[in-house]
């Protein structure tokens, strides 16, 4: 499930340093570090955020851990998701001005949004959500643009075709069956017992419990299988498919052998935060197209590490000192304060 951390108000863009959670060295959560940083400022293309929420993720994980697929040179602050205002712009900066809310994603390398401060490129932010506060904007950005992503720019799949959703209650998985339900699309989602309400509730046309249905013997001829799960599950998924599907998994590359063999399209995708497409993603959610869940909030001082060790969900951090918590399996965000 989700964390949240929340910390004091910051004093302002006038200080001079802030306070970050760094890593010298991977390991466990114990290996972050809370510190006194200076604070940084915004080169060509980028903006200084006060960070009022920070989202943390499976893949702060990773990095902390040292098994990101990135290059990630020590030390570092750790934090991609983030909401807040715009404390300080850079050269060639149009279309965001200080004091503006925005949120996003910070940079490709996916780094510095645990603080008080953060620098983020102007290409991965636009204006917040009017009606969601700064931790459910920050829990938004990366699952949401993946789900975007893998049903649309990859999948690229049109009214009327049929997907299926594996993971269908976790981050990622929760977003594309309630966009697969806007876009006109036949949506069958997998999921645990327990969570088959919870999917049913956001669009899902027909739900599998993973636990008690083999979905290779109640589905045939999709047109796409949305992979959040890989694994035995990514294996059984070609059998679903109809000749010149497309299995397409944000978690790990397909055999493509295996595809070859089942006459399918198989790719893993990277996903890639754009201001364009958090922009239309901002636009449903203020239409009421598209539900947020956020999880535990907890201080950002205080709980970073033990965000990281809630069943490694993804987390926002704000300065708004409320939670909430959901179920296991959901879409969990923390939010995060700090001063």
């Amino acid at each position: 499930m989700a964390s949240t951390l929340v910390g004091n108000a910051s004093q302002g863009p006038a200080r001079c340093s802030m306070l970050a959670w760094r890593v010298h060295k991977f390991g466990p959560p114990e290996a972050m570090i809370l510190e006194r940083v200076p604070r940084p400022d915004p080169g060509p293309g980028e903006v200084l955020v006060d960070v009022h929420a920070a989202g943390v993720g499976p893949w702060d994980g990773w990095i902390r851990a040292g098994k990101s697929a990135l290059p990630q040179p020590l030390p570092l602050t750790l934090g991609s998701d983030l909401s807040g205002t715009v404390a300080a712009v850079g050269s060639g900066i149009s279309e965001m001005a200080i004091g503006d809310q925005v949120f996003g994603v910070t940079n490709s390398q996916f780094l510095g949004a645990y603080a008080e401060y953060a620098v983020a490129s102007a290409g991965m932010l636009a204006k917040k959500p009017s009606s969601l506060s700064y931790a459910e904007a920050a829990s938004v950005p990366v699952v949401a643009v993946t789900a975007w992503q893998g049903l649309f720019d990859h999948a690229r799949l049109e009214a009327g075709q049929t997907v299926v959703i594996h993971g269908a209650a976790g981050n990622v998985g929760a977003y594309a069956v309630q966009l697969a339900r806007r876009a006109r699309l036949r949506s069958i989602a997998t999921a645990a017992t327990k969570d088959i309400q919870y999917v049913r509730s956001l669009g899902a046309d027909k739900v599998l419990d993973y636990h008690t249905q083999r979905f290779e013997d109640e589905v045939k001829d999709v047109d796409a299988v949305l992979d959040l799960v890989g694994g035995e599950t990514q294996i059984r998924s070609f059998q679903v498919l109809r000749p010149g599907g497309k299995l397409i998994s944000a978690v790990s590359q397909p055999d493509q052998h295996r595809a070859k063999y089942h006459g399918v399209t198989a790719a893993f995708f990277l996903m890639e935060v754009t201001t364009e497409r958090l922009r239309t993603i901002a636009e449903l959610i203020d239409r009421g197209e598209l539900k947020t869940c956020v999880g535990v909030v907890l201080p950002l001082t205080e709980c970073a590490r033990r965000a990281h060790d809630v069943g490694r969900p993804t987390i926002t951090a704000e300065r708004e000192d409320h939670s909430q918590r959901r179920g296991r399996g959901r879409s969990h965000r923390a939010r995060l304060n700090s001063g």
